[in-house]
C-alpha cells in the first residue's frame, strides 16, 4: 500500500480546515466487524502511541496501556451508553427508509435523520418534507419540523440538507421502545448486523449517544483495575454522540453534555500539580473545552453544547487524547491538530497507513502523549 496517500500539499497548517484532510482510505482497513468476530478480546485491538515532544511513535496492543501511563495521571470517561437510534420507516414508499435519532432537544424535541435503505447499509435521503408525520413500528410516528440549522464555524447557521428538528409519538418509554424497536446504527462498511451490547463500554451508564463513544471501548474491567492499582485517576463525565453520517461531511452539532462536580474540582487540582489530563475520546474533549473558561479552569454544569474545535487554537485543558483513528475529511480531526499540529498528527496517520491499522468504531486506536 502506499502511504502517500494525503493530499499532495507537503506541510498542513494548523489553520488549514478539515478538507485539507483529504486522504485514500483503503476499504480493507475499514473495521466492518467487532474485534471479538476476529477472535480477539476487547483490549486486544492495537495501540499506537505517539509523543507530540519528539515524534516517537510505538506499536504495541491495548492491552499494554498502563505501561505508557503514570501514577497521577488523569483518564477522563465518556459514560454516556449507546441507543439503539435506528429505527425503520413503515407505510408505503416511506417503507424504503430508515429514521436515525440523533439527539434529544429541550422540549421534546429530537434530531434526526432520514436515511436509504441501500444493500447492507443506508445513504442519506436530502428530500424529507416540514410537517410531514412518517410511521414507526408498534403504532410510533415521527414528524419533521423544520430543517436542523447547523452552526458554520462563525456567527451563521446554515439549514442542513439531512438533519430535522423532529417529534416523537411513541406509546413506550423510549428506551422501552427502542429495546423492542430499534438497533444500533451502522454504516456500509459494516456489513452485518451485531447485538446492542457490542456498542457499549464497559463503563456506559445513562442511555443517551445515537453512537458509541468509541474510544472507549477496548476497556475491559481488568485493565481499568490495573490502571488504578497504578495510581492512574479515572473520572466521569457525560456527553451523548449524535449521529457521524461521514457522508455529511458537516461540522459537530448540539450534543448534550454533564460534567460532575468532583470530575471539574480533581482535574483543576491535578492541573496544578502538573499532572496529566488525558482525554478518552474527542467527545471529552468536546465537552471539557465547552466548560473551560479562558483561565484554564473547569467548571461543573450540564446543558448542550455547540462548541466547535476547529484546530485554530490550542486546546485549553487536556494534555494528550485516545482515540480512533478518523476518516477523511471527519471533524475530529481538526481536533486531533488543535492537540498534536498537523505535522505530527500527518507523521502517525502515514504510520498507521503503512501499518495497516483498522479504522473506525471496531478498529485500534492511537494514544496522543506530550
Amino acid at each position: 500500500m502506499n502511504a502517500t496517500t494525503f493530499s499532495d500539499r507537503k506541510h498542513l497548517d494548523i489553520n488549514d480546515t478539515i478538507h485539507s484532510w483529504d486522504f485514500d482510505l483503503p476499504a480493507a482497513l475499514e473495521a466492518g466487524e467487532p474485534p471479538e468476530a476476529r477472535g480477539l478480546t476487547r483490549d486486544r485491538v492495537r495501540l499506537m502511541v505517539s509523543y507530540m515532544s519528539d515524534d516517537q511513535i510505538y506499536h504495541t496492543r491495548f492491552q499494554n496501556l498502563s505501561a505508557f501511563l503514570d501514577s497521577g495521571d488523569i483518564l477522563v470517561i465518556n459514560t454516556s451508553g449507546t441507543l439503539n437510534a435506528a429505527l425503520p420507516l413503515l407505510s408505503g414508499e416511506d417503507a424504503k427508509l430508515a429514521l436515525h435519532l440523533s439527539g434529544h432537544l429541550p422540549g421534546g424535541l429530537w434530531i434526526v435523520e432520514l436515511r436509504q435503505l441501500a444493500e447492507n447499509a443506508t445513504l442519506p435521503f436530502p428530500d424529507g418534507e416540514a410537517g410531514r408525520t412518517y410511521q414507526l413500528p408498534g403504532k410510533g410516528s415521527v414528524t419533521l419540523k423544520a430543517p436542523y440549522l447547523l452552526p458554520t464555524g462563525g456567527q451563521q447557521l446554515q439549514a442542513s440538507k439531512r438533519l430535522w428538528i423532529a417529534t416523537l409519538d411513541i406509546p413506550l418509554s423510549l428506551q422501552q421502545y427502542l429495546a423492542k424497536y430499534g438497533a444500533p446504527i451502522r454504516y456500509s462498511y459494516v456489513k452485518s448486523s451485531w447485538p446492542a451490547s457490542y456498542y457499549q463500554t464497559v463503563f456506559a451508564n445513562e442511555p443517551g449517544s445515537s453512537e458509541m463513544p468509541s474510544a472507549g471501548r477496548a476497556f475491559t474491567p481488568e485493565l481499568i483495575t490495573q490502571l488504578v492499582a497504578k495510581g492512574v485517576t479515572v473520572l466521569p463525565l457525560v456527553l451523548h454522540t449524535g449521529v457521524a453520517s461521514l457522508e455529511g461531511d458537516e461540522t459537530p452539532y448540539e450534543e448534550f453534555y454533564r460534567i460532575p462536580e468532583n470530575t471539574a474540582r480533581t482535574i483543576n487540582q491535578r492541573k496544578t500539580e502538573r499532572k496529566r489530563i488525558i482525554a478518552v475520546g474527542t467527545t471529552v474533549v468536546r465537552a471539557l473545552e465547552t466548560v473551560t473558561d479562558k483561565s484554564g479552569t473547569v467548571h461543573a454544569g450540564e446543558g448542550w453544547t455547540r462548541k466547535i474545535i476547529d484546530g485554530k487554537a490550542p486546546l485549553r485543558i487536556v494534555d494528550g487524547m485516545l482515540t480512533g483513528l478518523h476518516a477523511p475529511r471527519a471533524s475530529h480531526l481538526a481536533m486531533l491538530t488543535a492537540l498534536s499540529g498537523s505535522e505530527h498528527l500527518e507523521k502517525t496517520y502515514r504510520e498507521a497507513l503503512e501499518r495497516q491499522y483498522l479504522w473506525h468504531e471496531f478498529g485500534d486506536l492511537h494514544l496522543i502523549l506530550p
